[in-house]
């Protein structure tokens, strides 16, 4: 392996808060998990591949960026222009260096920078070059995105690169691939790139564009004017940028009889990772957490331990951060964090709750309570609506979540946040619910 200087290479440590006495009997463990990554700062390397590094620059990376140009991109013709600038703004932040392609999206996927089935890479020229050929954008046709991500997955792959990350841009319901297309091109991208996606005006499906990004383990948010896509994309391709580190993931060891309820991320966002375990080893498996750059996440654990008796103790679990390699080994990220259990007939010690364990338990409530208010609202549920959305404002308000505090005000009435006692507003603007329902799963951390 090459030497680095520590300096370049993000320090990963993990934090385990939870409440390890149980009452006899008693068999649920819980923790939060902080998984942060310091030290890396511009110049990072890719800890998987130190071969794929370029000294000075930061890793190697590649970076597809694919624009929804179905028909309705026209509607109004502003929003293709919008959509041409945002992307010209974010090749303009690419680094010098970074492999990148532009992919046109419509009922089919194609090439509109370099072409040839190949990435460009970025330097004065080629970003100049790039910015040129967006002016071939037209709107004109329907939407099949997984066409576009199979697309984004062939040409990322072409380049021999640490990172890779999509940008994905759309406007509208993808109505020409049926719902299954697009699972199975998200099943076959998952875990070869990341993927951030957006969605501008409100003509597009919510669900449909939180569950490209939860697949790919991006971010995925509204612009409800396109006026503001260039400030976001920018805002993306720095982020992309700031990645240092690719295929994260954290193993979990659990001992004989212990059974792993669910691994969630909490925080910047919930995020249930419990289904994509992938097996390591004798009792150990290993959660995705995508690609790092300087950031702290939170992970709730949640262990079943057999039931054992008063003044017993156990290790329910033992955390690591881990990158997989090719051949089956891991290379271990020198981060590690303990999960006990012990039992004890102290009610006071038994019962009492780690503060970040009710905190996050909260937030995922939150989440799934706007989420489930408001489907309940589409489907005229009023009564049902407004008790999940009260819900939702009494949990808002507890934790201290205020942006989400504000987006509730502007779907309901609050008459008392503290009791959840809320009115469905009789008008909301198509963004607004959109945008709570976008943003319904963006947490807050617990004041430690």
């Amino acid at each position: 392996m090459a030497n680095f200087s520590k300096s370049n290479v993000p320090q990963f440590s993990v934090d385990v808060y939870q409440n390890e006495y149980l009452p006899e009997g008693a068999g649920e463990v819980n923790a939060i998990v902080t998984v942060t990554a310091t030290g890396g700062g511009t110049i990072g390397t890719a800890v998987s591949a130190p071969h794929l590094f370029s000294p000075g620059r930061g890793p190697s990376a590649a970076v597809a960026v694919m624009v929804d140009c179905s028909g309705s991109m026209d509607y109004p013709p502003t929003k293709m222009r919008n959509a041409r600038d945002a992307t010209a703004a974010a090749i303009d932040t690419l680094r010098d260096g970074v492999h990148f392609a532009v992919i046109g999206g419509t009922h089919v996927a194609k090439e509109v920078y370099p072409g040839g089935g190949r990435v460009a890479v970025a330097d004065a020229t080629t970003r100049e070059q790039a910015k040129q050929a967006l002016r071939s954008l037209s709107a004109g046709g329907g939407t099949a995105i997984g066409t576009w991500l199979k697309l984004a997955d062939r040409l990322l792959s072409s380049a021999d690169v640490a990172i890779r990350h999509g940008i994905l841009l759309t406007d509208g319901r993808n109505e020409h691939e049926s719902p299954e297309d697009l699972k199975a091109a998200l099943d076959a991208c998952a875990g070869r790139f990341t993927c951030d996606a957006r969605g501008v005006g409100t003509d597009w499906e919510v669900k449909e564009v939180t569950g490209i990004a939860s697949a790919l383990l991006g971010t995925a948010d509204i612009v409800a004017d396109p006026a503001g896509l260039a400030a976001d994309f920018t805002h993306m391709m720095e982020a992309a940028m700031g990645k240092e580190v690719a295929d994260v993931c954290l193993r979990l060891w659990t001992p004989v009889d212990t059974t792993v309820k669910f691994v969630k991320q909490v925080a910047p966002t919930v995020e249930e990772l419990t289904g994509r375990r992938t097996e390591a080893g004798p009792r150990a498996g290993d959660y995705p957490l995508g690609s790092w750059g300087d950031e702290s996440r939170d992970y709730h654990v949640c262990v079943e331990v057999p039931a054992a008796h008063i003044g017993q103790e156990m290790l329910a679990a033992r955390i690591s951060l881990v990158i997989p390699q090719p051949d089956g080994s891991a290379q271990n990220l020198g981060a590690q964090g303990l999960v006990k259990a012990v039992w004890t007939d102290d009610m006071v010690a038994s019962t009492s709750i780690n503060p970040q364990v009710a905190h996050y338990t909260g937030q995922a409530e939150l989440a799934q309570v706007i989420q489930h208010g408001l489907d309940l609202r589409k489907a005229g549920d009023m009564d049902g609506a407004t008790a999940k959305l009260g819900r939702a404002v009494q949990l808002a308000s507890a934790s201290g979540n205020a942006d989400t505090a504000k987006l509730l005000a502007k779907v309901v009435d609050v008459v008392d946040a503290a009791t959840g006692t809320v009115r469905l507003k009789a008008k909301v603007q198509e963004a607004d619910e959109m945008t709570l329902e976008t943003r319904s799963t963006k947490t807050v951390r617990v004041k430690k």
